[in-house]
């Protein structure tokens, strides 16, 4: 297996570049995971292949506003600071710490005093953060790894009620690199059903629910239920490793609630399907499974912010999802991977091809796929 075998050429109009229309009116395509079948369809017909008693997990976490743009203290030169996760344990509402992205990298380095300013809608400062050093990376990383991709950790200060609200004042939703100049309703990268501000990028394959698809989907007897996965820009990282099974994959935090838990399990009981809405579902739901439950015949488990750096691979056995609704992804990278695991490489690179040929708009903004 070569890192070069899930590389396909995307073409560059064919990256959506605004949400459809209409979230539930994009483009299905419906592939049989085994034979790798393909059926085009518009994504609001996912309610045929749907049956009752099958249950959808969705990642109801909601992205931040952790785009940041300001100017440099003292010279006033253009900044920005993209915030990435907390670091530490903040002592109150006014300050805290935040691992972070920083541009121009050069001059915010940690040790030379460097502090970065938000100005609100207004023109006052409502935000301001203090680069004050390297970030370190996570438990399983590489020591250097955080230096190296030129992460730092911030000081965010308000004198604003709280920083909650200062970020509110002046951050804006990030948007993955590949859209350009989008001046749309940021609301429209946000799914309808997301709650906590936890991400640094949106669930996508969630974005295509609307709440009249849900209900209807619930009316006709399929169960909703939700996890919590804290997206990261590494979701966004090709691997750059010959051997993909070399590359060191990102660490997030996941939350499988004790409902969702029992959910899967009824689920089970009565011969449904668990469909997973993103490939972040399926990583919440495959890292909460226990392998040495039930005498050794695994079992899913609650889990409350965990870290998992789950890398799914082609030769992966599932033991939570049943079915998949995704997104198109970007060449070359680990979901890429996942989505192959989930059925073959070759149905996979097939579908894509199908999809370029069929002019399907492709990435975060794009089309959507559903492997049953």
């Amino acid at each position: 297996m070569k890192t070069s075998d899930f590389d396909y050429e995307l073409p560059p109009e064919l990256i959506a570049q605004e949400p459809a229309a209409e979230r539930d009116g994009c483009r299905l395509l419906v592939m049989d995971r085994a034979t790798g079948a393909l059926e085009d369809r518009v994504f609001r017909d996912i309610a045929e292949y749907l049956r009752p008693g099958d249950l959808l997990v969705a990642n109801e976490t909601r992205v931040m506003p952790a785009r940041l743009l300001g100017a440099k203290r003292g010279t006033g030169g253009a900044a920005e600071v993209f915030l990435l996760r907390p670091h530490g344990t903040p002592t109150d509402n006014h300050s805290a710490c935040w691992e972070v992205l920083v541009r121009p990298g050069k001059r915010l380095k940690p040790g030379t005093g460097a502090v970065v300013d938000f100005a609100d809608a207004d023109g006052n400062v409502a935000l301001s953060a203090e680069i004050v050093d390297w970030a370190r990376p996570a438990h399983d990383e590489d020591p250097h790894d955080g230096a190296q991709r030129g992460e730092r950790v911030a000081r965010l200060t308000t004198q604003l009620p709280s920083l909650d609200e200062a970020l509110h004042a002046v951050g804006h939703t990030p948007l993955p690199p590949y859209i350009k100049g989008y001046a749309g309703d940021e609301e429209l990268y946000q799914t309808v059903y997301s709650r906590r501000e936890s991400s640094a990028a949106a669930p996508t394959a969630g974005l295509h629910f609307t709440p009249q698809l849900i209900d209807r989907l619930k009316d006709n007897g399929v169960r909703w239920e939700t996890v919590e996965l804290e997206v990261g820009l590494d979701t966004f990282r090709i691997v750059d490793e010959d051997d993909p099974e070399q590359h060191a994959i990102h660490t997030e935090f996941y939350t499988v609630p004790q409902r969702t838990v029992d959910a899967v399990a009824e689920t089970r009981r009565r011969g449904g399907r668990v469909v997973a809405v993103g490939t972040t579902s399926v990583r919440s739901l495959e890292s909460a499974w226990d392998v040495q439950a039930d005498g050794g015949a695994g079992a899913l488990r609650a889990r409350d912010r965990e870290a998992t750096s789950l890398y799914i691979l082609p030769g992966y056995r599932f033991h939570v999802v049943d079915a998949l609704v995704t997104n198109f992804h970007v060449p070359k990278s680990t979901l890429m991977m996942l989505v192959s695991a989930f059925s073959s490489r070759e149905n996979v690179m097939a579908a894509y091809r199908h999809a370029i040929d069929e002019r399907y708009r492709l990435l975060s903004f794009g089309d959507a796929m559903f492997l049953r």
